[in-house]
């Protein structure tokens, strides 16, 4: 048998630690941007165009979107000698989740890529081409590659770099990937392929989250014993209730014999309409990179107060504020649209 990456000396870094490039994928369905579908380029590209100023990004573009991108980045004044358009098809942009997860050997600095199945959360959504990028990325860049036959997504996972990974039952435990699955394999298959010591565990996710709870979107290591947990002071918000468990389980946690965690709270931007559905705003759904940590707001009065939380928890990194409204049709923002390359 293989040795796992584990055993090689792999682990999966935090996402503070330094990253030579940004993976993305460019927006291609407009079925999935009902009436919005003609705004998502330029977004995009803005997106884009705020990493190109910290670090090179390479973008999964495929064919005609090829040139759509180049024009959209252009306008966006991106640094284009840092921008790598990769000939990758994707369903669409949420590289998060259909991205490899990279590891990096803590000896050697050998970087190499874990490739988990990825069904468009549990089935919800066509995601043929994007259970395919990991291996085509992997073939672009020359890297090694450990397979694994477990649905896991970026998304749904936050790692403290030093052993601990946090994630949530909603998602992880959903009969959608979880039916017929070997719980105790696929634990260990998270232990062996992201190096990890020890799994934690909150509960529910957001209310109308289409990924079922992606930890994203509720707490976010910023530091190895630091976390940014997302709380909903409004008693009448469905997310209120659990917010609150949540918060308690991660301030009862103990790792690493019996240590607590720091928590810190964030708040919650109230709910967005948009094409017809409640969508599920997020401050945690920041993006760390090189010297800066860009940060989706909503146009709402907590955007400064979360801005400035942020800012207390990385004072060396320009933390930026980016509009995500329209972002949120499809259910996400800016952790959720990149996956870091390690340096």
């Amino acid at each position: 048998m293989t040795a796992s990456p584990r055993a090689l000396g792999f682990h999966m870094p935090a996402e503070w630690a330094p990253q030579s490039a940004t993976w993305l994928s460019w927006p291609s369905n407009a079925k999935l941007w009902p009436g919005h579908y003609d705004l998502i380029p330029a977004k995009f590209a803005e997106f884009a165009a705020a990493i190109s100023r910290f670090q090179p990004v390479k973008i999964n573009a495929a064919g005609p979107l090829r040139a759509q991108a180049l024009q959209a980045l252009q306008a966006a004044k991106a640094d284009l000698s840092v921008i790598e358009l990769v000939e990758i098809a994707t369903n669409d942009v949420w590289c998060r989740d259909h991205g490899p997860i990279f590891i990096k050997n803590i000896q050697s600095g050998e970087l190499a890529l874990t490739d988990w199945e990825f069904h468009g959360w549990g089935g919800k959504f066509e995601a043929n081409l994007d259970n395919e990028v990991p291996v085509k990325i992997a073939q672009h860049l020359g890297l090694k590659k450990f397979s694994y036959p477990f649905e896991l997504e970026g998304g749904g996972i936050e790692v403290s770099g030093d052993g601990l990974l946090l994630t949530t039952e909603a998602v992880q435990n959903n009969p959608n990937r979880a039916t017929g699955r070997d719980d105790q394999a696929f634990h260990q298959a998270i232990r062996e392929g992201l190096g990890i010591q020890e799994l934690l565990w909150i509960g529910e996710g957001l209310a109308n989250d289409d990924t079922d709870g992606h930890i994203d979107n509720l707490a976010r290591f910023v530091a190895p014993r630091t976390l940014l947990a997302v709380t909903e002071k409004n008693p009448a918000s469905p997310n209120h209730l659990p917010l609150q468990k949540n918060l308690q389980r991660l301030r009862e946690m103990r790792v690493a014999g019996q240590q607590k965690l720091e928590v810190i709270e964030l708040p919650l931007p109230t709910p967005i309409q948009l094409a017809g559905r409640d969508l599920p705003p997020s401050y945690a759904n920041f993006l760390i990179v090189n010297d800066a940590v860009l940060v989706p707001i909503y146009q709402q009065a907590s955007d400064d107060q979360a801005l400035g939380i942020i800012r207390e928890c990385f004072p060396q990194r320009r933390v930026i504020g980016l509009d995500c409204r329209v972002l949120l049709i499809e259910g996400g923002a800016l952790h959720c649209l990149s996956q870091q390359q390690p340096a």
